[in-house]
């Protein structure tokens, strides 16, 4: 069996069983990025909540999936850096060893939702762009389906580490929160596995409906381009050409702004991925460095990105946080998420023309 401990889903591993001494540079290090990425994702995705649920009863699709987004970065704030951070601090896991599985059950969870609420959150831009009718026609049946499938997949993909995780004795006298893996392939299938279905799958997804959409966009600048060179002639459109020849701005702009989101995410993770699937696979990894650590924890700024580029493409981040601090309700953000709201607009007024 291969000792192993997971502290922040870094999945570093110890190759001894005997209680080695750590690095205290590189635990300072670790202990002041980790506090500046926990202090951040928590003051702005729970000042993004605030400012989404003082708009809560102008509901637009665009704007529960941010919402249930900043949840997910929340989790991953409050049960992977946050507890990273007081390991880093202790460095030993203190608690009991219900305590264990579940913090590494909320950290995995927090990862998987994160992700999957991007995916969905992508597909239902393709839904927007290249079948908008389909969409609308149900849109009350399905209102809030992909935000309960992502929660589904991350409460259930999260399941196994329950079971691989436990409050076990390193070394004499001394307990920590680790698992046990069979060697020599027990180690390799988990990070493997854990990389395929957070990252490989749901990016491989995401970019085939971006492609998609990029293309239902090119199709529909054309058509206008063509429009407005007053030809004079009806050309006649393909069922998909002419299910994107009413793509607003606005809709153009909340793409944009997913797209943004998802290539912040694949800047934030690939190295993340890159180094576990090395430390795995390459038992002379440099896993002890300065820079194999601090590619792993980097990972956890996509928590404090998301938020910042929400407001950003809602076109005034610091008045947001300014009213969100100092205004009344009354008197905030009548502007606020205007791209996603005249997204519903649009397409309703395009259902009650049917």
């Amino acid at each position: 069996m291969h000792p192993f401990n997971s502290s922040l889903g870094n999945f570093s591993m110890m190759l001894e069983v005997e209680d080695t001494p750590r690095d205290e540079k590189l635990a300072k290090v670790e202990i002041a990025l980790l506090s500046v990425i926990f202090v951040s994702a928590s003051i702005l995705n729970t000042g993004l909540l605030l400012v989404l649920w003082k708009r809560r009863k102008q509901v637009s699709r665009m704007r529960v999936f941010v919402f249930h987004l900043c949840i997910a970065d929340l989790v991953v704030a409050f049960f992977q850096v946050c507890p990273q951070l007081m390991w880093d601090i202790t460095d030993r896991f203190i608690g009991p060893d219900l305590v264990c599985r579940l913090v590494k059950y909320l950290q995995v969870v927090g990862m998987f939702a994160s992700t999957y609420m991007i995916v969905v959150m992508t597909i239902d831009r393709y839904q927007a762009i290249c079948n908008p009718m389909v969409k609308f026609q149900r849109r009350h049946a399905r209102w809030n389906i992909p935000v309960f499938v992502a929660w589904t997949i991350s409460l259930v993909g999260g399941l196994p580490q329950i079971f691989i995780f436990s409050r076990v004795q390193v070394a004499p006298g001394v307990f920590d929160c680790w698992a046990d893996f069979i060697q020599p392939w027990g180690l390799k299938t988990y990070i493997t596995w854990t990389t395929l279905v957070i990252f490989v799958l749901p990016i491989l997804t995401v970019v085939v409906c971006q492609v998609q959409i990029c293309r239902a966009i090119q199709v529909n600048l054309y058509l206008k381009t063509h429009q407005e060179g007053g030809s004079g002639v009806a050309f006649p459109l393909p069922s998909r050409a002419s299910s994107v020849a009413r793509v607003s701005k606005a809709r153009i702009k909340t793409v944009k702004m997913t797209v943004v989101i998802v290539l912040v995410y694949i800047i934030c993770w690939t190295p993340f991925f890159m180094v576990q699937l090395w430390s795995v696979w390459d038992m002379d990894a440099p896993t002890e460095t300065t820079t194999f650590t601090i590619l792993m924890l980097l990972a956890s700024l996509n928590s404090c990105t998301n938020p910042c580029i929400y407001l950003l493409f809602s076109g005034q981040l610091p008045k947001k946080l300014e009213t969100v601090l100092c205004r009344s309700p009354k008197d905030s953000f009548n502007d606020e998420a205007a791209v996603v709201s005249s997204l519903y607009v649009s397409f309703k007024s395009i259902s009650d023309s049917k």
